[in-house]
């Protein structure tokens, strides 16, 4: 798949990244995100757009998608955040328990790329472009 062109205000967030290991897994997560949407056709076109200075991701047409976010939280590496008044992180980690470090009800935390899989928060990544469809959980 061919990732979408950075726009220049997403090339000076994800540059303004000091630490090359989380640009990179940043990055990585970015690549995850467009391929789990390229999948999923009824959520309509993804925008890529900065919410809170960071790389934030919306389905603007279908308003599917609850807004996922890429940053560097002070206790880890790298994250993927979701909107903290979802169920996403608490149904999350009750279909994988253990398996990841999470803050409260809002991230993913990474400190390696290694730990991003493409299965597990592939899975988190659908269930939030997915959050407002009726139904959603049944597509997954």
């Amino acid at each position: 798949m061919t990732l979408p062109v950075l726009q220049p205000e997403l090339v000076a967030a994800f540059d303004a990244v000091a630490d090359p290991l989380a640009r990179t897994g940043l990055l990585h997560l970015r690549r995850l995100v467009f391929e789990t949407a390229a999948e999923l056709p009824q959520i309509g076109h993804l925008q890529e757009s900065l919410r809170w200075g960071q790389p934030a991701y919306l389905t603007p047409d279908t308003k599917a998608a609850t807004t996922l976010r890429l940053g560097v939280p002070k206790t880890a590496r790298f994250a993927l955040f979701v909107h903290c008044r979802t169920s996403l992180i608490s149904d999350f980690t009750a279909a994988f328990p253990g398996w990841d470090r999470v803050e409260g009800n809002r991230a993913v935390l990474f400190d390696d790329i290694a730990q991003v899989d493409p299965v597990r928060h592939g899975w988190l990544i659908r269930r939030a472009l997915t959050y407002h469809l009726k139904g959603s959980k049944t597509l997954l």
